[in-house]
Formats: structure tokens, C-alpha cells, sequence
């Protein structure tokens, strides 16, 4: 059905139905998991989709139930209207893969792909149409849990894998048997709460609201995202579910947006609770005039839209705005053509070949942080024998925040690395439980260490302290666990530590200590065969850090692309008092923004460039700036590197970041291969948003400092001069 099509459908919908129906259309209720029709929870929803009351149910899972309720819905209703059916299929549905924040080290878009397409395929085949994901929340915060759910600190790597994913769950055609609806998420600025608690406050400049959290969303809009939610925070005082500016100025006006805004879980309700609306009532009004179409969970556009109406408060306009934008995503979906799906076609496990895209993606997503002596790979025929020690060497808990009920386990690293290690002698000890204080264990792995040629031992978080409403206060290992590194390290065994985890850690003293480091993440269900791939060198790691991994908890917020100060800390004058540092931690980060590190080495050359001048109005008409450079493989194996392209523009109207990420490619090479890496830059790139409320883009005369390197730390720089 084409474009005039639906319009021409809405047209005629909107014409035959009544207030009541037309409310129901915007409210989402949520289902109880697996619970079939019939089922105390699930009565409300029953009730509302025989009465053609209802929109959308959140949480339906698998074929059969899925299809009971929307037989109610299209067969007992008076317009047969289809549902549409929404679950948080966030880095997989059977198929786990890497946690998302796992997924941006991979500095590969095509990563995030892989995993969209699995998802949408196993879940439009249960019966979902609809993905509360990509999270497209910029975040200078590790603290908060949900960084697991995001790309990280860099708004330009968030903006590629927002398109990525995005194209990966949609396609070319939402209504394919295995294509879901996309939802950027959450709209806006979540990722800058204060004190990185989930849910707080959010005071943000005009111009790093456009700078810094906006461009991912527009980009996912621009891809063609089909939904937007609204994010729980409020934005300078005004929550993002009441927020006109937002929702409806640069969202649907500037922007063009003409998919779905959904509320988040009981969003529009919360309205009363930050102080925002005196009651529901108000808290509809609020909601709906600012631009949310659909209501999730609470229920106070279906209860309180009637008088709403009546009053003037809510005009008939914009109440068939927002059913149209419904109606049009279900007409997208296919929905009133294929309402149901085929129950016996239904993917109930995952594939061999899902499985092995995870696999894959797993390996790819790894950040090799130390690597002291070629430690790693281990070599089979150097290590007769193995201990693998820790809490997570031998757990299934490696999926991380935000799997689905169902989901098969992973498999553990203990596991990956007997079957990758066939002739090894390979010995585990626990040593200490993940949070527990007990730490008798640990004579037992320092035993297995001593007796071994080598350790692994696989430290980190548990999936439950990242994600939603998962706030810690500190960075470190949780319980035992540094006792546990400090004691098998002093054996004098070489020692490799696999991290796990959703967020970055502060790495204590413990890092000095051992010989290798692997941040795998959270990996997913091949997390055991892919960590073993890249112990043993079948997958040479090449994977760069999203996100900046601070020494210590209290220098957070850091990260790369700050802002300069009038005194900045020079690392040549340590003693200087009198200017920005802390006294009692080196400056800096632990591991800097775009840092990782391979089996073999790379030289990156000299950048350069196609121009060396350029005027401000050309590069605002579309005029590109080439940039070329050489980057070679000096080591003995092939293994890729993440070649990273980022500006400074050292003198302008308003601060600009010391440095911005604005290209990145990953690239192969054999031992000795030398290959040119090339970059467009374009206004976009070098211009900058300002603190106007109505949206001014400006590329401003003078130098631009271009530096391409394989870290934020890079010193290469040529300059470019815009006049």
C-alpha cells in the first residue's frame, strides 16, 4: 500500500469514528509476559480491544497469544482496528547479543545491523511489530546504569549506529515478515541526569542540547525511524513529556517527524509527581498539546481527552493528528492487511546462523586495555596448563541489562575455553562469589594458579547492577573481587583479566599487578566461544573504547570532548597549582575515549588534505573537504584498526570542544599492508549550533585543527582555514 494509500485510509478511519474510539487509539496498555487471553492481568486489555478502545499492548510474547488478542481486537470491535504490539527487544530477543554500549567498541556500525535484523526477524515472527529501541542517549555519566543501553559519550558515534540500527530493525518495507517498528529513545537529554541518577534532573544549555544529545535523534528520524519516545527527565525545568519545545517545535515542525511519540512507562502520569500538572487531567492536557501521541500503562488521555475536548483545552485538530500518526504506523506494519502471524512459522530458538552473527559481533566488541609481553594470545603449545578462576568464569550471567524473559543462558567462558583449548589442562576455582564478602575461596584459586602456566580470571559486574534504575555510587569491582586479582596475581603466574561488565570501571591498582587486560562487556549468549576467540588470537581484537574510563569515581563527569577552561591543567607543569585538576588524582582518564589495542601494531601517517582553505559559505552550500591518510600494518598478523578523524576549532563564539569525533573507519590489513583511509568533512562537521531557541546553525571563519589518529589522544593535526 502506498503513501496516498494510508493517507487515504486514515481519512476514511478518522471519518467513522467516535471520541471514545479515537482516545483508545493512543493509549498503550501493557500485558503480563506469556499470560494468555483469559488471565486476571490481562482482562483491562481484553476489555478495552473488544470495545475498539485500545491502541497498542506492550509485552505480548509469542505467536499464539499475540494472535488471541488481536483476533478480539479485528474480529469483535466495531472498526476492527488492529493492535499494535510493543516489547523492549533491546540487543536481542532469542538471540542475545552484546549489551549496545559493547556494540559501539566495535566502532562498526555494521555490528548493531547484524543484531537489528536477528531481533526484528525472531520477534515479527512472535508477533511483535514494535521495538522500544535503539536508546540513542548520549552519556557522560557511568554511574547511571542505563550507559549499558547507550553508544557512550560521542554524539557522532552515536549518530552512525542510530542510522544503523534503525535501518537493521525497518528495512526498506515495515511491513516484511521480518522487519519491526524502531523507537529512538529517549527524547531528550536522559543520558545528562544529574549525579548520573536514573530519572533526574536535566539543566542543559540551547547549545549542547543541539550539540551534544540531539543530532542521534535526528539522524534516526532522518533514516526513518517510525516512533520516538519521551524520556522521564525534565529539560530545564520542563519534563520532556510536557515539553512543547522539544516534542513539537524541533521534533515534528523542524524536524518533519510524522511517526508516533510515546509516552515511557506511565510518563505522562508522572507529570503530577515532578510538579508539573496539579492532576490527570491536566497532566493529559499538558502531554498531548506538548506532542506525546500515545500514552504508555497510565491512563489519563482515555479518561480525561473527552472533557478535555468538551473544554477546549484539547483541540479536535490536534486529537486527529495524533490518531492519524497511530493509524499511519499500523498501515506501515501491514497490520490491516496480515493482522496475525503464522503460529507454526514462529522462531522459538535461535538459529545456527543467529547465533554465529552473535558470536561474531561478540569478538568484535572486545577492547584489549593491556597487553604487557604479548601475554596474549595464549599459545596452546606454550600452555600445558590453564587456571580459570573468578566469579563469572564459570556463570551464565554474561547477557546483561534488559533480556527477555525466556532468553536461552550464555554460554560460559570456562566452556568457550575448553572447547577452543582441547589439549590444555584447564583448572577452575571460583575464588569469590560476584558481590559477596566471603573470600575463603580464595586459597583455592591462588592453588590452581600456582599450579598453571597461565591464569584467566573473569571479574566484573553483575547483569543486575547495570541498566534501568541500576545507580552505583562507586566504580570499582563489587565485592571481593580485587582481593581475589591481588592474590592470584602474587603467585607470579601470568595473569590475564577478562572484565565483564555494562558501564565503565575504575581499574585500581589491581592493573599494575597483572599482565593483560580484555574488557569484554557484557557479550551476550556466545559471550564463553567468543571470549575464547580472542584469548587464543582466532579473533584478533580491534575494538576502541565508546566511552572514557575514569582513574577514579570522584573526576566524574569525564570525558574526551570537554570543553576548554580559562586555566587548563598542562601535563608539562604538574606543580602548577592554580589551575584545573584534582589533588589527590593524576589528570586524566585511565583509558581515553577511541583507545584499544591489537595482537599486531599500526603507524597512522600524515594526515591530508584536499584544501587547505576553504570559505565559511561554501562549506554551508555542500562544498566537501577531503581528507586523506595512510595508515599500515607494522606488526607480524593482520588485525584491524579503528583509523579516527576528529576538529578543534580553537577560537570561537561559543567554547567549542577541544576535540569532536567526526569520521571513523575500521579497516583490515595483513602484516606489512599499507592502505589509504579517506574523510568528507562538510559544514556540518565544522560548523556549530548556538544558544538561539528557534535553532541557528553557524560555520564560523578561522582555523580548523584536524587531527586523525587511533585514540581521542591522538597529535597528528593538519589545519584547515575557513575565511
Amino acid at each position: 500500500m502506498s503513501g496516498d494509500d494510508h493517507e487515504s485510509r486514515t481519512e476514511e478511519l478518522l471519518g467513522r469514528m467516535t471520541v471514545e474510539e479515537k482516545l483508545g487509539q493512543l493509549q498503550q496498555l501493557a500485558w503480563a509476559w506469556d499470560t494468555g487471553p483469559g488471565g486476571g492481568d490481562t482482562a483491562a486489555a481484553e476489555a478495552a480491544a473488544r470495545k475498539g478502545l485500545l491502541g497498542s499492548v506492550l509485552n505480548v510474547v509469542g505467536a499464539e497469544a499475540s494472535n488471541a488478542l488481536q483476533r478480539i481486537a479485528v474480529e469483535e470491535s466495531r472498526l476492527g482496528i488492529p493492535l499494535v504490539f510493543g516489547l523492549d527487544v533491546i540487543h536481542g530477543f532469542h538471540t542475545t547479543f552484546p549489551i549496545p554500549l559493547a556494540q559501539a567498541a566495535a566502532f562498526d556500525p555494521a555490528v548493531t545491523v547484524a543484531d537489528a535484523e536477528v531481533s526484528a526477524r525472531e520477534a515479527r515472527s512472535n508477533g511483535i511489530h514494535w521495538t522500544f529501541s535503539p536508546m540513542m542517549d548520549v552519556t557522560r555519566e557511568p554511574r547511571w546504569g542505563r550507559i549499558a543501553e547507550s553508544i557512550g559519550e560521542d554524539p557522532c558515534l552515536a549518530t552512525a549506529y542510530a542510522v544503523a540500527k534503525v535501518r537493521g530493525y525497518q528495512g526498506d518495507d515495515l511491513s516484511a515478515e521480518d522487519r519491526i517498528a524502531a523507537c529512538a529513545k529517549h527524547f531528550v537529554a536522559y543520558g545528562g541526569a544529574e549525579g548520573g541518577r536514573d530519572y533526574n534532573t536535566v539543566d542543559v544549555s540551547e547549545q549542547r542540547l543541539r550539540n551534544l544529545y540531539l543530532p542521534p535523534f535526528k539522524a534516526a528520524v532522518d533514516a526513518g525511524a517510525a516512533t520516538v519516545m519521551a524520556a522521564f527527565n525534565t529539560i530545564n525545568g520542563v519534563p520532556a513529556h510536557a515539553n512543547e519545545h522539544t516534542l513539537t517545535d524541533i521534533l515534528k515542525e523542524s524536524w518533519g517527524f510524522d511517526g508516533v511519540v510515546v509516552s515511557d512507562w506511565t510518563g505522562v502520569l508522572e507529570l503530577i509527581t515532578h510538579g508539573s500538572a496539579a492532576d490527570e487531567a491536566e497532566a493529559a492536557r499538558r502531554s498531548l498539546t506538548a506532542g506525546v501521541d500515545m500514552e504508555m500503562v497510565s491512563t489519563t488521555f482515555v479518561e480525561h481527552g473527552r472533557d478535555l475536548l468538551a473544554s477546549g483545552e484539547l483541540t479536535q485538530e490536534r486529537l486527529d493528528d495524533a490518531v492519524s500518526r497511530v493509524l499511519r504506523l499500523k498501515l506501515r506494519l501491514g497490520l490491516f492487511e496480515r493482522p496475525y502471524v503464522e503460529a507454526a512459522a514462529a522462531l522459538t530458538t535461535p538459529t545456527a546462523q543467529a547465533r554465529a552473527a552473535a558470536r561474531e559481533a561478540a569478538g568484535r566488541c572486545m577492547v584489549l586495555l593491556k597487553n604487557e609481553n604479548a601475554a596474549l594470545p595464549l599459545d596452546a603449545s606454550g600452555v600445558g596448563s590453564l587456571a580459570v578462576v573468578g566469579p563469572f568464569a564459570d556463570s551464565v550471567d554474561l547477557l546483561g541489562t534488559w533480556t527477555l524473559p525466556g532468553a536461552p543462558e550464555a554460554t560460559p567462558v570456562l566452556t568457550g575455553l575448553r572447547a577452543a583449548l582441547p589439549d590444555t589442562d584447564i583448572r577452575h576455582a571460583l575464588g569469590v562469589t560476584a558481590e559477596g564478602t566471603d573470600t575463603t575461596g580464595i586459597a583455592e584459586a591462588v592453588a590452581a594458579a600456582e599450579a598453571a602456566d597461565a591464569v584467566v580470571l573473569v571479574v566484573g559486574e553483575p547483569s543486575a547492577i547495570s541498566g534501568e534504575a541500576a545507580v552505583r555510587s562507586e566504580l570499582g569491582l563489587p565485592g571481593a573481587q580485587e582481593q581475589l586479582i591481588d592474590a592470584v596475581a602474587a603467585t607470579g603466574t601470568p595473569c590475564v583479566v577478562v572484565l565483564v561488565g555494562g558501564r565503565p570501571l575504575t581499574i585500581g591498582g589491581w592493573a599494575d599487578k597483572v599482565a593483560a587486560i580484555l574488557m569484554a562487556w557484557h557479550p551476550g549468549i556466545e559471550a564463553g566461544p567468543a571470549v575464547a576467540d580472542v584469548l587464543t588470537g582466532a579473533v584478533v581484537p580491534g575494538g576502541k573504547l565508546p566511552v572514557t574510563f575514569p582513574r577514579a569515581v570522584g573526576q566524574v563527569p569525564l570525558y574526551y570532548n570537554h570543553e576548554r577552561t580559562g586555566r587548563p591543567y598542562n601535563p608539562a607543569e604538574p606543580d602548577v597549582k592554580y589551575v584545573s585538576k584534582y589533588l589527590d588524582v593524576a589528570d586524566g582518564p585511565a583509558f581515553p575515549f577511541g583507545y584499544g589495542l591489537s595482537y599486531t601494531t599500526f603507524e597512522v601517517g600524515e594526515p591530508q588534505l584536499s584544501r587547505e582553505r576553504i570559505a565559511s559559505v561554501e562549506l554551508q552550500a555542500g562544498a566537501p573537504v577531503e581528507v586523506a591518510v595512510p595508515v599500515r600494518n607494522t606488526g607480524e598478523r593482520e588485525g584491524e584498526e579503528v583509523v579516527q578523524l576528529y576538529i578543534q576549532d580553537p577560537a570561537a563564539t561559543i567554547v567549542q570542544p577541544v576535540r569532536r569525533l567526526r569520521g571513523f573507519q575500521r579497516v583490515r590489513l595483513a602484516a606489512g599492508e599499507e592502505r589509504e583511509v579517506r574523510f568528507t568533512l562538510g559544514g556540518d562537521d565544522i560548523g556549530y549550533w548556538t544558544n538561539e531557541p528557534h535553532g541557528v546553525f553557524t560555520v564560523e571563519p578561522g582555523e580548523i585543527h584536524i587531527h586523525i589518529g587511533n585514540s581521542s589522544q591522538t597529535q597528528l593535526r593538519r589545519t584547515l582555514l575557513v575565511t
